[in-house]
């Protein structure tokens, strides 16, 4: 069944259970949450999704009191041929205060995963119809499940310790973290989609995955490959450096 949501595109992808702060200072956004703040607590979503962000952003018209950078932000207007990534994740308000300028600071959660059926770019907020996803339950007492499990929960440790510069702790059969990672096998590969320094392609394939356990095995293939790479150049990817579009001067 399709659904209606009002976008706020990111150069990101949420989540589903991460925590979001936003500021929201256009005026398009603000009539957005000032509409969705009349509705009951449950109700209060919207769409957040992500972007390619080469070419993604129209240009920015300067104004007399912008400083001498005039880059864009990622809720600033979209260019007409901006290519929205097909899956995004619903984010629900769950704290909301509005400045005296008519600004508001909001914190929200990532609930939902939804398909992009159709967007509607006739008006300046964005709206599109979805399709939510569901999220298939599986069985964590199954051991081909727990196996599956254990394998993202040592991958996922190896990479946190090389990211923190233990190099000599990245040991496959460390356990040492266990207890401060979830076992839920959803809970899980949520949290190494979130946590992956990766590109957006990378992670929306994550956020795309049928269910728990596909999203966990791919995971873990990511997980040791940039564990790999990181230890052999002794550096994260410069994400930046993969997004930028050549000047043409």
């Amino acid at each position: 069944m399709n659904e209606s949501l009002p976008l706020f595109p990111l150069t990101t992808a949420l989540v589903p259970g991460l925590v979001l702060p936003l500021h929201i200072f256009e005026p398009r956004y603000r009539l957005m949450v000032e509409e969705l703040l009349d509705k009951p607590e449950n109700e209060r979503e919207f769409g957040i999704v992500a972007f390619r962000e080469s070419h993604s952003l129209a240009p920015k018209q300067p104004s007399p009191s912008d400083g001498p950078d005039h880059g864009a932000s990622p809720s600033e207007p979209l260019a007409e041929d901006a290519e929205l990534y097909p899956v995004g994740v619903s984010a629900v308000i769950r704290q909301a205060e509005r400045r005296d300028d008519g600004r508001y600071d909001i914190v929200t959660i990532g609930s939902r995963r939804f398909r992009l059926d159709n967007v509607d770019r006739s008006a300046p907020l964005l709206r599109a119809s979805v399709t939510f996803l569901p999220e298939p339950e599986v069985d964590s007492g199954d051991p081909r499940v727990m196996s599956v499990v254990q394998s993202a929960m040592q991958a996922f440790d190896k990479y946190r310790s090389i990211l923190g510069g233990r190099l000599n702790e990245a040991d496959d059969d460390s356990d040492a973290d266990d207890d401060q990672v979830p076992t839920d096998p959803a809970v899980l590969s949520y949290l190494i989609t979130a946590a992956l320094v990766v590109d957006g392609s990378t992670r929306q394939e994550l956020l795309a995955a049928p269910d728990a356990v596909s999203r966990l095995r791919l995971g873990t293939r990511i997980l040791s490959s940039e564990s790999a790479l990181i230890s052999a150049f002794g550096a994260i990817p410069a994400l930046d450096l993969l997004n930028t579009t050549p000047s043409e001067n």
